[in-house]
């Protein structure tokens, strides 16, 4: 039995965080899910390694050079195509699981992090272009994107919530949620195929590997190694018990009477940066039910290679706790590290969302001069 598939028996959904026009056209995509694949993210900095870095999207660029389009409209064209393309090959996952897996993700503009109104009116626009039932829309999970998030679910809209990296902004996302489930329940969709409160789905990315890497630096520069490695573990155990006291609660419990559904922690960036640390330590050590788990492509294999399966999260929730009270008596603010991690991801993602566009702009002008 695959790797995958025993996960998913366990309750823990692994997702592609790749994706790349030959990956869906050779049937790459429709084999993975063969093996237990259950869905796919994607980000702009993986569009720009797959437009930029390979010939795959050379036909469709010369069909649309000739549209006169602007460089972000024949962005948007080609990575459209592609999300329609894996939506179409997940489309039996979403099915038999009744909505619950087989989704794909496609990220509003990074420049827009910071502006409320424009996120939810290109959310909605992408959404609709899209027009498949198992496309998720990311937004991040700044302040101006936390009642952008409200607001999409309460319109029927699919979201996948990323760049969250502490336990407090979990919780401001779980909230968002929640209140626009509210108004979903209320006044129902209000978008073309938008979904009602009983379908409507989101995940909450929360970031593991950015975490050890800020942390560790820290923890290096006052001399101190013996939390070194730990913390993305342990902060991650901690925002997976705080999901746990909130579908307990009352609010959610009526929610939930109404066929509301989870808003599942799904584990980020979870490759390992520090190559001492073990390859498989975010997946290992992250596995547990009601999760999501996006993996890129070489840490998929790895794990697929020599993975350990076996239920870990819920293990060692108070030595978590004690490790990052540990953290805060050495003088290190997990809140502040948090922060500044989410303002440099939205960063991080704008910048080679720019320099895809550049690409793009000239590979164009090396098409229309052949």
């Amino acid at each position: 039995m695959s790797k995958l598939i025993e996960l998913e028996k366990m309750g823990q959904s692994i997702w592609l965080d790749y994706i790349q026009r030959s990956l869906l056209t050779s049937g790459e995509l429709k084999q993975l899910v063969s093996t237990g694949l259950r869905g796919v993210t994607s980000n702009p900095a993986i569009f720009e390694k797959a437009i930029a870095g390979s010939n795959d999207y050379d036909d469709d660029l010369k069909q649309l050079i000739k549209t006169d389009r602007s460089i972000e409209k024949i962005y948007e064209a080609l990575a459209i195509t592609d999300i329609t393309l894996a939506t179409d090959t997940l489309r039996g996952v979403y099915d038999s699981s009744k909505g619950k897996d087989g989704f794909v993700s496609l990220e509003v503009s990074p420049e827009l992090a910071y502006e409320t109104e424009k996120s939810v009116a290109e959310a909605k626009r992408l959404y609709e272009t899209v027009n498949r039932p198992n496309v998720m829309i990311k937004v991040p999970a700044t302040a101006a994107g936390l009642p952008a998030i409200t607001e999409l679910i309460g319109c029927g809209v699919n979201v996948n919530v990323t760049l969250i990296f502490s336990l407090q902004n979990y919780k401001a996302v779980a909230e968002a949620y929640q209140a626009g489930l509210e108004q979903l329940a209320a006044a129902g969709p209000s978008v073309k195929g938008g979904h009602a409160v009983d379908r409507v789905a989101s995940v909450a990315s929360f970031f593991i590997s950015r975490v050890d890497t800020a942390v560790d630096k820290e923890l290096e520069a006052i001399g101190n190694i013996e939390l070194a490695g730990k913390i993305a573990i342990a902060n991650s155990k901690i925002a997976y018990a705080e999901y746990k006291k909130i579908i307990q609660q009352p609010r959610w419990q009526e929610l939930a009477a109404r066929g509301a559904r989870a808003q599942r922690v799904l584990w980020a960036s979870t490759s390992t940066k520090n190559p001492a640390y073990p390859d498989n330590l975010y997946v290992d050590e992250l596995i547990g039910p009601d999760t999501v788990n996006t993996l890129p492509p070489a840490t998929l294999e790895s794990f697929m290679d020599h993975g350990r399966v076996a239920e870990t999260l819920t293990r060692g929730l108070e030595q978590a706790q004690d490790q990052v009270a540990k953290l805060a008596e050495l003088g290190i603010d997990l809140e502040a590290v948090t922060q500044k991690l989410q303002d440099d991801g939205v960063v991080a993602f704008a910048k080679p969302f720019t320099k895809l566009l550049e690409s793009i702009a000239e590979k164009c002008k090396l098409l229309k001069a052949a």
